[in-house]
């Protein structure tokens, strides 16, 4: 009998988001652009710990079909799925964190006062993110970036 192991990427992102004083840099906050840094790669994930200044916000994306995980250190974001052909928003404050299948499409945003922390896992690590436009219901391809080339 073959058991399989597969990382949980969420227990992972909790983990890392736990503590702070364990990350090899302390976060960063750009005003001109959403700061991240890659805080840790295995085999078959990565850490990445984002920033988000108010108002910074993601496109609607993908993650090439990596699965993944998030949590918020600190602050909150809202986070922005589409649903029935329109945006839903879930707002996720500290300590909260979820997981995400390898489909899943998303916009990230600190629609608050505050400054936020968040902590992403990727498994497998991220090679491609397509962006994606939701115009009158449907979602429409916008670009597709590269790692390596473009983050």
């Amino acid at each position: 009998m073959t058991v399989s192991t597969r990382t949980d990427l969420l227990s992972v992102a909790r983990w890392h988001a736990e503590d702070p004083s364990a990350w090899p840099f302390a976060p960063r906050f750009d005003p001109r652009q959403r700061w991240y840094g890659r805080l840790h790669t295995a085999d078959d994930h990565e850490v990445w710990l984002l920033t988000w200044l108010p108002g910074q916000a993601t496109d609607l994306h993908d993650h090439g079909g990596s699965a993944g995980a998030f949590a918020v250190v600190s602050g909150e974001i809202v986070e922005q799925t589409v649903r029935d052909g329109s945006l839903l928003n879930t707002t996720m404050a500290e300590g909260s964190a979820r997981r995400f299948g390898a489909h899943h499409v998303h916009r990230v945003v600190n629609a608050g006062t505050r400054p936020a922390v968040t902590v992403h896992v990727y498994g497998p690590a991220l090679t491609v993110m397509t962006r994606y436009r939701l115009h009158e219901g449907r979602l429409s391809v916008e670009s597709i970036s590269q790692a390596g080339a473009d983050w």
